[in-house]
């Protein structure tokens, strides 16, 4: 018997659980985020640094619930007709010529100016009607018959003017067309809405007020070592504790772009394919460059390897 929706958010355990069964491991606090965005409807706005599974959390919820994800991924200079919908022009074009070839045909009958422009403009509402329209991924969302996940990927790298044109869908999931009118979801079917950010840049108040708020850090070194063990089932015990102490120990350094989880997982994976069941110096020195992407990041850790590389071995003999 297939598991209803409601069954699969029931409770914040349950939410673990099923994310869990899925290899996405989350905190408490991811967890109550979203069962708080289904039951109360409101969109999260996830915060954090990159890679620690922001974007992910979306994918994840929407295969948990059996829904389709729909990703608008936020860049400078994005509008409306880019994120909600824009007219098909060619096939106004199209109906243009054939209109024009049967013009006289259309405009059989009528006495006068007055009349022929009446005919004419009732072809002008037909060519701005829905058959003409392209849906972009914020119409597309709330048209979905069974309901979907929205996914407002990186929200931070958008113009302040785009974060005007969500605030409505934010608020009443709805968005206003002015040759159609209001686009609204179902009552039942509203989108599950989730906004990433890397915090590049401050968002506004009014766009904060509409959502549930969720900071995602950089996780704790044991909540690390079950996310790798989930994504890289491969990985033996004692490698896992290694690298994940070696990491969190990165992280501490003064650079430029620290390691993130999706790079602890890229790592571990490159590790097994070079079959290795434990941390050496020299092997750590020739895989920096899937954890750092910045050589003067890769020069800092060389002139520090042996020492990290000893403690995390020494670590997790501890641990």
């Amino acid at each position: 018997m297939a598991i209803k929706n409601e069954d699969r958010l029931k409770d914040i355990e349950t939410i673990k659980s099923q994310f869990e069964s899925l290899n996405y491991i989350c905190s408490e606090e991811i967890a109550t985020a979203v069962y708080l965005a289904y039951h109360l409807g409101k969109p999260v706005l996830i915060e954090g640094p990159p890679g620690v599974g922001k974007t992910e959390l979306a994918k994840t919820t929407a295969d948990m619930l059996g829904l389709s994800c729909i990703r608008l991924q936020c860049y400078e200079g994005l509008d409306e007709s880019k994120a909600i919908y824009e007219w098909k022009y060619g096939k106004q074009l199209l109906y243009t010529q054939v209109l024009k070839e049967t013009l006289g045909e259309v405009l059989q009958g009528a006495k006068g100016l007055s009349e022929s422009v009446k005919k004419l403009q009732s072809f002008g509402d037909i060519f701005f009607s829905e058959e003409f329209l392209e849906p972009r991924p914020l119409l597309k969302a709330l048209k979905e018959e069974e309901s979907c996940v929205l996914l407002i990927d990186e929200v931070d790298k958008s113009d302040h003017e785009f974060e005007s044109l969500l605030l409505e869908i934010l608020s009443d999931f709805q968005l206003s067309i002015p040759e159609i009118g209001t686009v609204s979801a179902k009552k039942d079917k509203k989108p599950i809405v989730f906004l990433t950010s890397n915090n590049t840049r401050e968002i506004s108040d009014a766009l904060k007020r509409r959502c549930l708020h969720l900071y995602i850090p950089f996780p704790e070194a044991q909540l690390e070592r079950q996310i790798v063990q989930a994504r890289v089932p491969k990985i033996s015990n004692q490698l896992n504790k290694q690298l994940v102490a070696f990491i969190q120990e990165l992280r501490e350094m003064d650079l430029k772009k620290v390691p993130a989880i999706s790079e602890t997982i890229d790592w571990a994976r490159t590790l097994i394919l070079l079959h290795s069941e434990t941390l050496d110096t020299e092997l750590v020195r020739q895989t920096l460059n899937v954890i750092l992407k910045f050589q003067e990041d890769i020069e800092t850790v060389s002139g520090e390897l042996a020492s990290v590389v000893g403690r995390a071995v020494k670590n997790q003999r501890g641990a």
